[in-house]
């Protein structure tokens, strides 16, 4: 406990424009935003780009910070969209420069892991609850990928507990199908 408390005063610091608050909060956090970000992509390289993204990210915008709610939901918030356009990226980047594999050597992340390919799974289908559904993104990510409590993320996301609960079920709805045909 002493440790969240002690991460959200440099936090409200850091957001008062104290730079030396500012790098210890980064040092701090930086175990957590790997491990964080490790959730979104499969490949540790990727999340550990990822979460330079992130760091820099919060460098840049924890001025944004108000203390309203909690710093590590300001900072899941950054992680999930940070890891999301890691992973767009990604997509895009290999269907620009598509490279010739050897069959032989090729592997695919789903059939040589189940973390892997759960992981590749889980991104592709809330890129397309994404373009479906856009609304029901944000519950789906900070309840079930961050953990946030049910209220922390209705308090995210600005709407009553109810509405959140019954968006949360929709998403698990639309993409319980499309995580089951993918394996």
């Amino acid at each position: 406990m002493r440790d969240a408390a002690e991460t959200e005063e440099l936090a409200l610091r850091a957001a008062a424009g104290d730079g030396a608050a500012l790098d210890a909060l980064l040092q701090k956090v930086q175990p957590e935003v790997v491990r964080r970000c490790g959730r979104f992509l499969p490949c540790r390289e990727d999340a550990e780009e990822a979460a330079q993204d992130v760091l820099l990210q919060v460098s840049r915008k924890i001025t944004t910070f108000e203390g309203r709610s909690r710093f590590s939901t300001w900072l899941y918030t950054v992680v999930a969209n940070c890891a999301r356009q890691k992973y767009r990226e990604l997509k895009r980047r290999a269907a620009e420069q598509p490279v010739v594999i050897d069959a032989s050597q090729h592997v695919d992340p789903r059939t040589t892991s189940v973390i892997a390919g759960s992981r590749v799974d889980l991104l592709e289908a809330l890129e397309r609850l994404e373009r479906e559904h856009p609304h029901l993104v944000a519950p789906l990510v900070y309840r079930d990928i961050c953990q946030l409590e049910y209220a922390e993320v209705a308090e995210r996301v600005g709407i009553p507990l109810g509405t959140l609960k019954s968006r949360l079920h929709e998403a698990r709805k639309q993409v319980r199908p499309w995580l089951t045909d993918a394996s």
